[in-house]
C-alpha cells in the first residue's frame, strides 16, 4: 500500500485510498476540469495494467467529516496538506535516469524474486522488464501539480520469528471507510480545551440553592486536603530518594573496603593478621618444657638475631629459615614465639591456609606484602604455621593452572634476587614429606629441627609446669602420671591437668589429688565411665575373671610391664581393662619383653576357658588377639626373631612366593600357640590368686597396683 507522509502537526501517515477520496471530494467542490481528466487517465492505467488494478471506494465530504468546510477552507487545507509543484517541475519526464522532482520511497514487494526481476515467479515465461511508464498516481498528481512519493523496488528481510510467522498468514485489510480524524484536529487546533468552572458544575449537577454553599465548602476543603496530601507525598518521596542515595553511596564504599565481596574495588594490603607485628616479651625458652634439644638448636637463631655482626664478621650469612617438624601438640608454635621473645624482635604470625584464596594472585600478593612489611622492620621473625598448606609439592593441574603462584612467590622471597637480610622465617609442619623440594633446600630452610613427643622426664616437667597453675595436693607425684602417659604430647598433658581440675570442682573438692589425675588419664585413654550401663551378674563375673587373668599373667611373668590398675568399670567400648605402667621409656624392646606382652594379651581368653569352659568363651578377647598377632608378625617379618626364616625382613608379603607366605604364617601361628600355652600353665598354677583377685574386683570394681599386690599376697583390703 502506498502511503503519504505529510509534515503537519501532528505528523501522521494516510493511506492512498483516503487521499484519493479527499482529492475527488475537492474536485467535486471546486469543479476542476483537470480532475476529470486525471480520473479518466487513472481508469485507463488500471485497465491496461492488471497488476496495478485497485478498487478504491469513493468517499464524499460528508463521510470524511468535511461537509461544513467552504471553498476558502478547502484551499487552505490543500495548500497545507498537498503542496503543489510548479508547471516546470511537473513537466519533467518520469523514467529511469531522468531528472524528476519526485522523491523515492524504497519499499519491498511480497517476494525476493519479484523484487529482483519485477514480476512474480508464477509467470516464468514472461520476459524480464522494468516499469518505464509513470504510475497512475504520478499522472493524476502531475495534473494537479502535487508532490507525492513514488515506489522504487527494494528488498527487506524478515528479521525475527514473529515476522516470519506473520508473513504466512493473510493480514486483515483495514477498513477503507475510516475517516481521518486528524483533519478535525488540525482544523480545531486553535480552539483550546474548554475547562469547566465551579458554577458550571453546580448547574450541570442540578444542585439545589440551599446546598450549593455546602457543596462549595466541601469542594474547597477536599481540594485543600488533596493539596496537603500531595505535598506530603512529594516530601516523603524526596526524603526516600535522599535516604536511598546515601545508602547507595555507603554500600559502594563498604563494598570497596570488603575483600571477600568485591574484586573490582579490592586492593590487597597483605595479611591483616601479619602486617601488624607482635612484640613477644612474655614468652621465653623457660616456658618451653620437654624439648631441650630443639631449644638448644634454636638458641643459635636467637644469637643471630641479637648480634648478627658477631657472625657476619667472619664472612658467614644469617640463616634464611628454620623448619620445625613434629607431631601435633608438641610445642612448635610455642618455640617460635619463644625465639622472638628471647631475641626481642617483632613477630609476624601467619597460617598457611590464609594464603589460599579463590581469586587468582591474591595469595602471591599477600606473600609479597608480608615480606615487604617484615623487611621494613628487620630484624624480625616470620612464623608460618601449617607450612604444607602453602608449600606443598607443585603439580601440573589443568583444574588449577594458577595454584603454583603462591609457592613460587614464597620461593622467590626466601631466596630470590633480592636479599632479605635480618628476616628469619620459621615454618612448622607435621607433614614434611608433602613439602616441595625447592622449599626445604639449603638457602631457604637452612635448619630442620625435630620436635618429638616428650619422654618421661619431659612429661614430668610439663606436668609440673601446668600443676603450678592450679591448686593441687602437695602429695601428688607427677612422675607416676608421667610414666602412665606414654605417647602424650604437651597439649595432651595440659588437657589432662585441666580435666582433673574440672573433676575436682564437680566433686566439690578444694584441691586436685592423684585420684582426679588418674581419672582424667583414664578418661583420655579409654573414654568416660559408663556407670549407667546395666550389666548383669554373669557378664560382670566373666569380665572380672577376664581382667584378673591379664593381671595374674602380668604380675608373675618376667620382663612384663608393672601393673598400674585393674578395673571392671565400663569405659568406652570396653567392659574393663588392666593398665600397665612402664618404669622408664622403652627405646627398644627385647624378645623376652615382646613374648611377655603376648602372654599378657592371652591371659584374658585363657582365664575364660579355664573358669567357664571352652563352650562359654566370649568375644571380649578380640582386641587382645589383635595386639598379640601384630607383635608375633613383626617378630617374624621385621625383627628377624624367627630361627626358621632367619634375619630377613618381609615388608610386603603379597610380593613373596606362596611358600614364603606359608612359612611366615606358620611361624606366627606357632608363636601365638606357644604364648597361649604359657599363659594357661601360669593361670592353672595360680588358680587361688586368680579367684581372690576376681572377687576383689567384683567387690571394689577398681584396684590400683598396691591393692592388687595386697590381694595376691593374701592380705585383707578392709582398711581401704
Amino acid at each position: 500500500m502506498f502511503s503519504l507522509t505529510m509534515t503537519v502537526q501532528p505528523q501522521v501517515t494516510v493511506p492512498l485510498s483516503h487521499l484519493l477520496n479527499v482529492l475527488h471530494s475537492l474536485k467535486s467542490s471546486v469543479g476542476s476540469s483537470s480532475s476529470a481528466t486525471s480520473k479518466s487517465k487513472i481508469h485507463k492505467e488500471h485497465a491496461s495494467d492488471p497488476e496495478l488494478h485497485r478498487s478504491e471506494p469513493m468517499l464524499n465530504l460528508r463521510e470524511l467529516g468535511l461537509s461544513d468546510l467552504g471553498a476558502q477552507q478547502l484551499d487552505e487545507l490543500e495548500s497545507h496538506v498537498l503542496p503543489r509543484l510548479s508547471p516546470q517541475e511537473a513537466s519533467l519526464p518520469f523514467g529511469i535516469g531522468g531528472q524528476t522532482a519526485w522523491r523515492t520511497s524504497h519499499l519491498s514487494t511480497s517476494s525476493f524474486f519479484h523484487n529482483k526481476h519485477g514480476f512474480s515467479c508464477s509467470s516464468m515465461s514472461a520476459p524480464v522488464f522494468s516499469r518505464q511508464h509513470p504510475f497512475p498516481l504520478h499522472a493524476f498528481s502531475t495534473e494537479l501539480h502535487y508532490s507525492v512519493w513514488v515506489q522504487s523496488r527494494g528488498f527487506k528481510t524478515l528479521r525475527n520469528k514473529t515476522r516470519r510467522l506473520q508473513s504466512s498468514f493473510d493480514r486483515p485489510v483495514e477498513s477503507e471507510g475510516f475517516t481521518p480524524s486528524f483533519m478535525k484536529g488540525f482544523l480545531t487546533r486553535d480552539k483550546g480545551i474548554e475547562v469547566e468552572n465551579l458554577d458550571s458544575i453546580l448547574k450541570n449537577k442540578n444542585i439545589p440553592d440551599g446546598q450549593q454553599d455546602s457543596f462549595k465548602r466541601g469542594f474547597a476543603e477536599g481540594f485543600l486536603k488533596a493539596q496537603a496530601l500531595t505535598q506530603r507525598t512529594q516530601d516523603s518521596l524526596r526524603r526516600t530518594r535522599l535516604i536511598l542515595l546515601v545508602l547507595l553511596l555507603v554500600g559502594l564504599y563498604g563494598i570497596s573496603k570488603t575483600p571477600f565481596i568485591s574484586v573490582r574495588f579490592r586492593t590487597t594490603s597483605g595479611l591483616d593478621s601479619a602486617v601488624d607485628p607482635v612484640q613477644v616479651k612474655n614468652v621465653t625458652f623457660e616456658h618451653v618444657k620437654g624439648v631441650e634439644e630443639a631449644k638448644n638448636e634454636l638458641q643459635e637463631v636467637v644469637e643471630f638475631l641479637k648480634n648478627p655482626q658477631k657472625f657476619t664478621a667472619l664472612g658467614g650469612k644469617l640463616p634464611k629459615g628454620v623448619l620445625l617438624v613434629g607431631p601435633p601438640g608438641t610445642g612448635k608454635t610455642l618455640l617460635a614465639r619463644a625465639v622472638a621473645g628471647e631475641a626481642d624482635v617483632p613477630f609476624y604470625y601467619a597460617s598457611g591456609s590464609e594464603f589460599d584464596e579463590m581469586f587468582v594472585g591474591v595469595g602471591a600478593s599477600r606473600i609479597r606484602n608480608l615480606f615487604r612489611e617484615a623487611k621494613g622492620n628487620a630484624p624480625c621473625v616470620i612464623f608460618i604455621d601449617e607450612l604444607d598448606s602453602v608449600g606443598g609439592k607443585r603439580i601440573e593441574s589443568p583444574m588449577h593452572p594458577y595454584s603454583r603462584q603462591t609457592i613460587n612467590q614464597l620461593l622467590a622471597e626466601m631466596d630470590g634476587f633480592k636479599p632479605n637480610e635480618g628476616v628469619i622465617i620459621i615454618g612448622a609442619t607435621n607433614f614434611p614429606e608433602a613439602l616441595d623440594n625447592a622449599l626445604i633446600r639449603p638457602g631457604r630452610f637452612d635448619m630442620q629441627v625435630t620436635v618429638p613427643k616428650p619422654d618421661v622426664k619431659g612429661r614430668t616437667e610439663i606436668l609440673n609446669w601446668y600443676l603450678k597453675k592450679i591448686k593441687v595436693d602437695p602429695a601428688i607425684e607427677a612422675n607416676i602420671i608421667a610414666r602412665g602417659t606414654v605417647g602424650f604430647s604437651g597439649a595432651d598433658l595440659e588437657n589432662l591437668v585441666n580435666q582433673a581440675a574440672l573433676k575436682a570442682a564437680v566433686d566439690g573438692k578444694d584441691m586436685v589429688s592423684m585420684k582426679e589425675l588418674e581419672f582424667a588419664k583414664d578418661k583420655i585413654l579409654m573414654g568416660p565411665e559408663r556407670r549407667s550401663a546395666e550389666i548383669d551378674k554373669k557378664n560382670k563375673m566373666i569380665t572380672a575373671y577376664h581382667e584378673s587373668g591379664h593381671a595374674i599373667v602380668a604380675y608373675y611373668t618376667k620382663d612384663a610391664m608393672p601393673i598400674n590398675k585393674a578395673t571392671i568399670m565400663p569405659r568406652g567400648p570396653s567392659l574393663g581393662h588392666v593398665s600397665m605402667l612402664p618404669e622408664n621409656d622403652r627405646w627398644s624392646e627385647t624378645r623376652s619383653q615382646l613374648l611377655a606382652q603376648m602372654d599378657v594379651s592371652m591371659g584374658g581368653r585363657v582365664a575364660e576357658e579355664i573358669i567357664f569352659g571352652r563352650e562359654y568363651i566370649t568375644t571380649g578377647a578380640s582386641n587382645d588377639f589383635d595386639s598379640a598377632t601384630k607383635i608375633a608378625k613383626m617378630m617374624v617379618t621385621r625383627f628377624g626373631m624367627c630361627e626358621k626364616l632367619g634375619v630377613m625382613t618381609y615388608a610386603d608379603l603379597t610380593q613373596q612366593s606362596p611358600e614364603t607366605q606359608a612359612a611366615v604364617e606358620h611361624e606366627v601361628r606357632l608363636l601365638l600357640k606357644d604364648s597361649y600355652e604359657r599363659a594357661k600353665a601360669l593361670l592353672k598354677s595360680h588358680a587361688k590368686e586368680h579367684k581372690s583377685l576376681a572377687d576383689a574386683l567384683l567387690m571394689y570394681e577398681t584396684l590400683d597396683a598396691k591393692e592388687i599386690q595386697l590381694v595376691l599376697e593374701g592380705k585383707n583390703l578392709e582398711t581401704r
